[in-house]
């Protein structure tokens, strides 16, 4: 999706009132830093729900991750505070750690696991680790985005209804929902309702307005006006005024959370560079992937200080920066003033809101985690990559959020290594009329063969993993031809590793002896030199050694023409 599209007239206008120092741009971004405040808080109260933590841990963690980031951040708009993914994975490593759900241990716990997290960005940063969000392909982080939206939504459905249940995995919690439907509070399902029809409705008449801080201001209303929490209408209780006091990490839980903190912090990246890179406008600035790894790892270890959860920055809340007109991190800074002020101001008020109404939020701002059409997009295109998404979704379901992500990482190294030993093997035919090579097939039955000569192209890089694969492949194309002259075309081979050139050599010894004489043609700079410094190029000599398989045909017709 695009947001704020503009023609190019109009968008050169825009960019010529980027200047940070401008007083256009600072009306600007105090325009949409409000705008997001009326968006990024609410949400960041049910997020912290999700998590298992007090609301107010929402709006700590949407005033000091988002205030640090700001400032050391590369990105002129992302949007760092807690996101959906982030929150229900956070909210799965607590429980494991907190299993009593002790708060004052989960507070302690949540600010040790923020404080990992962060520790490891910053770690990854040092290192120059950037690199590693391109870890998770597209497919499969859209089936674990898919898993989780899943759950978030199921675990959300209980305080729509008012009811409790024993949480036991995602498909015994669906029949355990059943079973305690007729226990259903039909006021709390009311408020649900409602909450709901304000959020759809107005993110269709109205995107990116502030329809979380509607459909919180209605639920608070309706608790005071009528007295919903009299008849049944559980609330979200006390929420201490002021600003975040000190919270200091328990070291007694690294060893537990480390896990946790690893796969939060894997996620936190990931989220926050694909935000960014999708709402950067030409003539800003590219995205540093190893300064978002030591800005996000310091908004985490300066939110872990101060009680926040983990935060990481978020596409939703990015996009109605962009969209109401942000340009640069000032409109963070004027959000994060936002969380200040309401914390100070109106925590009182918030402890009014209804538990439904913020399932409503968390379910409505969850739900687009599933993405159907993104599914059959990849199953149009690619079907073995539509069963990575499968997969990494039904990991999640299965086996829980945090064993997901590995589900994920394996299912993306595991299709990343299959890709790597299945190179391409085919034979090269010339079509008629025409200089043009190309892989011989039942489509072009008419091309040219070279008689005795057999050309055969590999593709990608040899290695001990794919070798024998290519070995037998070429075996099976020398068999079909009988060639007496093979020439290997190595234009699209990008390196041969050691174990590939000894067999490489081991070949040309074996076809010696069958009376096949091998050639190579078109060795890049890399591979040539691995070739001489082997000695293979002194065992073949450089008569066998050849520009590219042009040349190779030129020299096979003056054999054949007998010059």
């Amino acid at each position: 999706m695009v947001y704020n599209q503009k023609r190019p007239s109009q968008q050169k206008a825009s960019m010529n009132t980027t200047n940070p120092g401008s007083n256009n741009t600072l009306r600007f971004d105090i325009v949409a830093g409000l705008t997001a405040a009326a968006v990024v808080l609410p949400k960041s109260m049910a997020y912290a729900t999700v998590a298992g933590l007090p609301v107010a841990v929402g709006l700590y963690t949407a005033f000091v991750p988002m205030l640090i980031y700001a400032l050391l951040g590369s990105s002129r708009v992302l949007n760092v505070s807690s996101t959906t993914t982030l929150a229900i994975l956070a909210g799965t490593q607590l429980g494991l750690a907190v299993p009593d759900g002790d708060p004052t241990r989960l507070l302690t716990a949540s600010a040790t696991l923020a404080a990992l997290t962060g520790a490891m960005l910053i770690l990854a940063g040092l290192l120059r680790l950037g690199f590693v969000a391109n870890f998770i392909s597209t497919p499969v982080l859209t089936g674990f985005k898919a898993g989780i939206g899943l759950v978030i939504v199921l675990d959300q459905v209980p305080k729509l209804l008012g009811i409790h249940i024993d949480k036991q995995g995602f498909f015994l919690d669906i029949v355990s929902i059943v079973q305690h439907l007729p226990q259903t509070s039909l006021l709390t399902l009311a408020v649900a309702a409602a909450t709901l029809a304000v959020l759809i409705g107005m993110e269709k008449l109205l995107p990116h307005s502030p329809a979380p801080l509607v459909a919180v201001g209605g639920g608070i209303a309706a608790i005071w006006l009528f007295g919903l929490q009299a008849h049944g209408v559980a609330i979200v209780g006390h929420i201490p005024q002021g600003l975040p006091s000190v919270t200091l990490p328990d070291m007694s839980l690294i060893a537990e959370l480390l896990p946790g903190a690893l796969g939060i912090a894997l996620m936190s990246f990931t989220e926050s560079i694909a935000a960014g890179r999708a709402f950067a406008q030409p003539g800003e600035p590219p995205l540093n992937a190893n300064r978002e790894l030591l800005a996000t790892g310091a908004a985490n270890i300066g939110g872990a200080l101060l009680g926040a959860m983990p935060a990481g920055g978020g596409t939703s809340q990015t996009a109605v920066v962009r969209a109401a007109g942000g340009r640069s991190q000032k409109a963070s800074l004027v959000t994060a003033g936002a969380a200040a002020a309401t914390m100070l101001l109106l925590a009182p008020l918030l402890g009014m809101l209804p538990n439904a109404t913020l399932a409503a939020v968390v379910i409505v701002y969850s739900v687009g985690l599933i993405q159907p059409g993104e599914f059959r997009a990849i199953r149009q295109v690619r079907t073995m990559e539509f069963r990575w998404a499968c997969i990494a979704a039904l990991g999640v379901l299965f086996f829980g959020t945090l064993q997901g992500i590995l589900v994920a990482i394996i299912v993306s190294l595991l299709g990343l290594a299959s890709k790597s030993t299945s190179p391409r093997v085919y034979a090269l035919g010339r079509k008629r009329g025409a200089d043009l090579l190309r892989p011989l097939s039942p489509e072009h039955p008419n091309d040219e063969t070279f008689g005795e000569m057999l050309i055969v192209r590999s593709e990608g890089r040899w290695f001990f993993a794919n070798i024998q694969q290519v070995a037998d492949a070429i075996r099976t194309l020398v068999a079909q031809h009988r060639p007496t002259i093979l020439v290997l075309d190595l234009s699209r081979v990008q390196d041969i590793e050691y174990s590939a050139l000894k067999m490489l050599q081991e070949g040309d010894q074996r076809n010696r002896e069958q009376g096949i004489t091998l050639w190579l043609a078109g060795c890049n700079p890399g591979v040539l030199d691995v070739v001489r410094k082997s000695g293979l190029a002194d065992q073949l000599g450089p008569e066998r050694l050849l520009v590219n398989s042009r040349a190779a045909i030129e020299r096979w017709q003056s054999h054949a023409d007998g010059h």
